[in-house]
């Protein structure tokens, strides 16, 4: 069974790369996706891991959800 891959998501790059880098069309189209990654990563900072189960449930226990209370007049 081979792993499904999604398509490149050419509207968010082209959008990153001519909107937020303000790359010339000539100059992004002529980057490598490599390239574009590494300008990306430059600027939002190296990905981190997902948060997983444990570490969702430590934040629950830090900052827990407080029941707003319902007057009358809501």
């Amino acid at each position: 069974m081979t792993p499904s891959r999604r398509p490149f998501p050419w509207r968010e790059a082209i959008g990153f790369g001519l909107g937020v880098l303000r790359l010339s069309p000539d100059a992004f189209w002529r980057m490598t996706p490599r390239e574009l990654a590494f300008a990306i990563a430059a600027l939002r900072g190296p990905i981190t891991a997902p948060l997983d189960r444990g570490g969702l449930d430590d934040l629950m226990r830090q900052f827990p959800d407080r029941a707003k209370e319902m007057t009358d007049g809501e």
